[in-house]
């Protein structure tokens, strides 16, 4: 029974590296046109993002890496210390009855779907930037970073108490017995004892911030810029792929290099969860 199990086990890994890779292979196969004709460089590098011009048709990332860029930061700038706050009240201060309540409502956020964050920042949230900041555009960077940031902290907090939650008892009793109080404890023993688990756990949300597609969607206006202003519209790299790979030919070099923008963001997002399984691995080896 266990050797089936085992085996079980393997064939779901392999099923799971497979997909991958057949993903990969079919994302750069069907960008290739784009690359060979257009050039990567001129790809990467290009300001401007006009596929649709009749005459002079632009393809240009960098307006979509930046817009994907700004959004992701300032997403996880509101996100990180709400979300850091809101662990350490949960695992150090909170009643145990407020815990056992909090964390599960933080936690059904995570499940909520990306369209209604969406929509509420369509409708709702827009009006309130609108009315605070008289924006330039009513959907613009920083809608679209509040409620990415929304998105964030479910699982920054689910991860980052998970990794406080690992710290041996015997370190913070230890603590204690040398006379440390509850603040000196936190911040001088747990903090740092679990401070990869908790980088891990906000580099996954970062990555869930740059995958994201119908909240930034819906949010952000989708105007290919590159601004400094949060208050401008920007586009992302996932929601112009959402938009115009519906209305393009198919086979078109516009087409291929919709193509080669999800090839782009697989790196990106690639490089990000690398990332966090490499702070994880030397969280884990810490305590062996």
């Amino acid at each position: 029974m266990e050797q089936w199990i085992k085996f079980a086990l393997f064939c779901a890994g392999v099923v799971s590296i497979v997909t991958l890779a057949l993903v990969l292979i079919f994302l750069i196969y069907s960008s290739l046109p784009a690359f060979v004709e257009i050039g990567p460089l001129k790809m990467l590098t290009g300001t401007v993002w006009n596929p649709t011009s009749p005459s002079n048709p632009q393809y240009g990332m960098l307006p979509l890496i930046w817009g994907t860029f700004i959004v992701s930061l300032m997403a996880s700038f509101i996100a990180i210390p709400i979300g850091m706050g809101c662990t350490l009240y949960i695992h150090e201060i909170a009643h145990p009855r407020i815990r056992g309540f909090l964390k599960p409502i933080i936690e059904i956020l995570a499940g909520i779907p990306s369209v209604i964050y969406g929509f509420f920042a369509l409708v709702i949230l827009a009006d309130w930037i609108d009315l605070l900041f008289d924006s330039t555009t009513r959907l613009n960077a920083l809608n679209g970073s509040i409620m990415l940031a929304v998105m964030m902290i479910p699982i920054m907090v689910s991860l980052s108490e998970d990794a406080l939650n690992s710290v041996p008892r015997e370190i913070k009793e230890a603590s204690y017995a040398l006379g440390a109080t509850r603040w000196e404890t936190l911040k001088g023993v747990m903090i740092p004892s679990a401070l990869s688990g908790i980088i891990a756990a906000i580099v996954l949300s970062l990555g869930r911030a740059i995958g994201e597609t119908m909240t930034v969607l819906m949010a952000t206006g989708n105007t290919a810029v590159i601004t400094l202003n949060p208050l401008h519209s920007v586009e992302t790299m996932t929601a112009v792929i959402a938009i115009e790979m519906g209305e393009v030919s198919q086979f078109a070099i516009h087409y291929n290099t919709l193509f080669a923008v999800g090839v782009v963001l697989f790196v990106i997002t690639f490089i990000v969860n690398i990332l966090a399984d490499w702070v994880n691995a030397k969280f884990v080896e810490v305590y062996r």
